[in-house]
């Protein structure tokens, strides 16, 4: 195998493993062993079958990509890390409040004897002409409907005032809730969406998770309303 085709396959088998763990070799060991071999093949090379130029041109290209993707990944590593950074400086602002995200959970409490419950909402990939609400206790029973007609496409988020059918108050508790909506007789897709109270923020391999207490924890992403 003459020189030159040895550091073809280098720089093909660099090329296909930069950005992974099992690479060997970086873009500068690779450039170094390349100008070393080229300069020994040039002093070395048959002067009446010298180097092909088209070659040797195709194997610079190759060097100066395996160079460019290890600079361009250094690069974007930086980048995700601003992200990150910056998605937990915009995080902490929202410790406090409360905010919308997927689940079907209404708390009921009573105090001073009023009634409050957290809010509840949805999330509609289309308008609808029809969106209608059950609440249900904890044993499944359905205490609550609730008729909302027509909605548009998007997030809503509504009020429970803790009357049940039958016009009593309804317990303390944990109740869920489930949607109904459709459009022409059609049934529509309908994410629900509960309330949750941000206590703080962490930090993992993903970015800035939104500490929700009860409820668990959220990316921003994920964040659908806030309160």
């Amino acid at each position: 195998m003459s020189v030159l085709s040895s550091i073809n396959d280098t720089a093909d088998n660099t090329i296909s493993t930069t950005g992974t763990s099992t690479t060997t070799s970086t873009a500068d060991d690779l450039s170094n062993s390349f100008l070393t071999l080229l300069v020994a093949q040039l002093k070395n090379q048959d002067p009446t079958n010298p180097m092909d130029n088209a070659q040797l041109t195709s194997q610079l290209a190759q060097i100066n990509t395996v160079s460019g993707i290890e600079k361009l990944n250094t690069t974007l590593g930086s980048i995700s890390g601003q992200i990150n950074s910056n998605q937990s400086v915009q995080a902490t602002s929202l410790i406090g409040h409360g905010v919308m995200v997927e689940g079907k959970a209404i708390l009921v409490g009573s105090s001073d004897g009023k009634v409050s419950t957290t809010p509840f909402g949805l999330e509609l990939e289309r308008s609808v002409d029809t969106a209608n609400v059950t609440i249900s206790d904890a044993t499944g029973k359905v205490v609550k409907t609730i008729s909302l007609g027509a909605q548009t496409a998007g997030v809503h988020s509504y009020t429970w005032d803790g009357t049940q059918d039958d016009g009593t108050a309804a317990p303390d508790g944990s109740y869920s809730f489930n949607v109904n909506a459709t459009n022409g007789g059609e049934q529509m897709v309908a994410t629900t969406l509960n309330y949750a109270l941000v206590n703080g923020v962490t930090n993992d391999s993903s970015g800035a998770l939104l500490d929700l207490g009860v409820r668990g924890t959220s990316t921003l992403a994920n964040v659908r309303q806030i309160l």
